[in-house]
């Protein structure tokens, strides 16, 4: 597998993860970081700059994942914004 398709894959992992926070705000913050941090690097060739990318972004993703689980733990609620119905 190419390191694009691995890094797409990545990508895609790191956003289903990053929408299962409760937190509205939090789920907001991490989809557009990880969205910029992706675009920002695309055109990245270097390899041992493509290898510490992934390491990154590995960690990162158990980062997000270990924080959804705390906080499905102590979730506090939705916000009003989040009840709002969605405009086309």
């Amino acid at each position: 597998m190419g390191s694009r398709s691995k890094a797409l894959a990545l990508y895609k992992q790191i956003l289903q993860e990053s929408k299962k926070f409760t937190s509205y705000n939090y789920r907001n913050y991490a989809i557009r970081k990880t969205r910029d941090e992706f675009r920002q690097n695309k055109e990245v060739t270097d390899p041992q700059k493509l290898k510490d990318l992934f390491k990154k972004a590995k960690d990162n993703l158990e980062i997000v994942q270990r924080q959804v689980l705390v906080g499905q733990m102590y979730d506090g609620g939705h916000l009003v914004i989040e009840n709002q119905p969605k405009t086309s």
